[in-house]
């Protein structure tokens, strides 16, 4: 890992470029292992429990004059609790990442627009940070809704006293259409 300082206070993980000094030929490569503290801030960062392997490996090369690519590949094992049980969950996560860095970027103005189908286009920053872009990437990527094996929310079933429950089936808007059908229908000898 790099011995330089993070480009924000806040973010744990930094591997700065000055996007002025990066050569304009050839690609600068980086490869991102963060130490056991490192990796544990992150996790605390996103939320989660835990965060173990981590890695981001990858370039940075120009594209045109004035224009960075920086493609890599994010590889880290995370665990989080599960939605229903708060079981710890344990994903692998693999993930190609992609960022366009444009000197000449024009952000959608403020009229209602549709969400462009490259959304990796961003304006060239004053640092390139290949840290926090492992950091957003992998934030990105976690399962939104972990699951332990066999957890299943069960039917909440409420009623007053006295007074038959009101299951999800009843609500169903052609349940009772089904139910009508079949005492109409006769039944086949």
């Amino acid at each position: 890992m790099s011995d330089a300082k993070p480009v924000s206070p806040d973010l744990p993980l930094s591997l700065p470029f000055r996007s002025a000094a990066l050569p304009t030929r050839k690609p600068t490569r980086f490869d991102l292992a963060p130490d056991g503290a490192t990796q544990a801030m992150v996790a605390t960062l996103l939320g989660i429990s835990n965060v173990r392997g981590l890695t981001f490996k990858g370039e940075i090369r120009p594209a045109g004059k004035h224009d960075f690519v920086l493609e890599g590949q994010l590889s880290a094992t995370v665990v989080q609790p599960c939605g229903i049980t708060l079981a710890p969950v344990t994903t692998r996560i693999n993930e190609a990442v992609l960022r366009r860095y444009l000197a000449d970027y024009t952000p959608p103005g403020a009229e209602e627009v549709e969400m462009p189908e490259d959304d990796s286009e961003e304006p060239l920053p004053e640092v390139i940070d290949a840290g926090a872009v492992a950091v957003e990437a992998l934030a990105l990527a976690l399962p939104l809704y972990p699951r332990a094996p066999g957890a299943e929310l069960g039917e909440a079933v409420f009623a007053a006293p006295g007074a038959a429950p009101l299951r999800e089936a009843d609500l169903k808007p052609f349940a009772g259409l089904a139910a009508l059908k079949d005492r109409l229908t006769p039944p086949e000898d």
